[in-house]
């Protein structure tokens, strides 16, 4: 499907930054420092190597397969009809992405802003925005990627200054308290929120313009996005505490409300949700359009654009029962998302390495994009 318009490598790597820290930077330093205590921030090192590694899975099957969508890599390596039902797999793990995320912003604006206003209306005014970006297509999504990753990063920047005076960095001692093995379980849960799901922006592979420097700048904005939530946990561990860290739902947003310089400039966690509303934007975006194009890939549609109005509506149903209740979310979050998430995005990709490999060295002109 190359029906949106082309990105330039260097919008993709934008995209690929926001995408990256998406709703991690929001929750998950709760989770790590529930398994890692004050060493929860080694954990989110822990994540970027294991991400590394991810990353340089999907590079090589990037350059294995030049200018195909994971749907046209899985027909090519496993043939029309075992490719087909992967690539349906693959469409429907990126619609309950796209679902949960969107929970996760009607949750935490009803929680935080709207206490009073139904779930499925906030849910429905944020997927009207997705659909729109969608449906205006890649070009303008990555112009606005542009336009608001200097806005993120001036309220990250903020953030980090105007909570300097709160610093204790004595809350993250000791360190290596908890053992090695709790960090490595954090590392791959910071994998499988930040990093594994960058497979759904395979979608966009054919419409990346410059794909050498794409793949390469890939790499770096994920390392950069790493650092970024890195250093939200510990600014999570340095000010709230392991302990508070560990049972606030929000903790990075717990951290703005700490924000008081002269008993003048306070008060300023709406204004600071920009953060988390421009990557959660993207995150759900992304998932959203990795759903539609190869739903529409598979159909052989030639646009997706016919498919984005009634998916928009079963996203927003179906936002609204992916999780019954937060108690249910936390449990799934905690035991089943990791498997749930290596099996789609680590073993498959890797399966489809090794075989569409074997299948190059026997023909040399297998790989090359038709």
């Amino acid at each position: 499907m190359q029906d949106n318009g082309k990105i330039s490598h260097r919008q993709f790597i934008v995209l690929v930054y926001l995408y990256s820290v998406g709703t991690t930077i929001l929750v998950i330093p709760s989770g790590l420092a529930a398994a890692s205590k004050q060493d929860a921030w080694l954990g989110a090192v822990a994540g970027i190597a294991i991400g590394a590694i991810i990353l340089f899975l999907y590079f090589a099957l990037w350059r294995l397969y030049p200018g195909k969508s994971f749907v046209g890599i899985c027909e090519a390596v496993l043939g029309r009809w075992l490719g087909f039902l992967i690539g349906l797999i693959f469409s429907f793990y990126s619609f309950i992405g796209a679902a949960t995320v969107l929970f996760y912003v009607g949750d935490f604006f009803k929680t935080q802003f709207l206490p009073q206003t139904p779930l499925v209306l906030i849910n429905a005014f944020f997927a009207f925005i997705v659909v729109m970006g969608v449906r205006l297509g890649l070009e303008t999504l990555g112009r606005s990627s542009e336009l608001m990753l200097p806005w993120f990063l001036f309220l990250f920047v903020v953030l980090l200054a105007t909570l300097a005076p709160e610093m204790k960095p004595e809350n993250m001692l000791p360190i290596f308290e908890t053992g090695w093995m709790p960090m490595i379980n954090s590392g791959f849960d910071v994998a499988g929120t930040a990093y594994f799901p960058i497979l759904f922006l395979f979608a966009l592979i054919p419409n990346v313009q410059n794909p050498g420097k794409a793949r390469i700048g890939m790499l770096l904005a994920a390392l950069l996005a790493g650092i970024s939530f890195m250093l939200m946990t510990l600014l999570c561990i340095w000010i709230l505490g392991a302990d508070i860290t560990a049972r606030s739902m929000f903790p990075s947003y717990a951290l703005v409300k700490k924000i008081n310089i002269g008993n003048f400039f306070q008060r300023i966690e709406a204004v600071m949700a920009g953060l988390w509303f421009v990557t959660t934007y993207f995150k759900t975006t992304f998932y959203y359009y990795g759903w539609t194009s190869s739903f529409s890939e598979l159909l052989r549609l030639k646009s997706s654009r016919t498919l984005t109005l009634p998916f928009g509506i079963l996203l927003v149903v179906f936002s609204i029962v992916v999780y019954p209740n937060t108690v249910y979310m936390q449990n799934w979050d905690s035991t089943v998302f990791l498997p749930y998430i290596i099996t789609m995005c680590g073993v498959i990709p890797l399966l489809l390495l090794i075989v569409g490999g074997v299948k190059r060295m026997i023909n040399p002109d297998a790989s090359q994009p038709s």
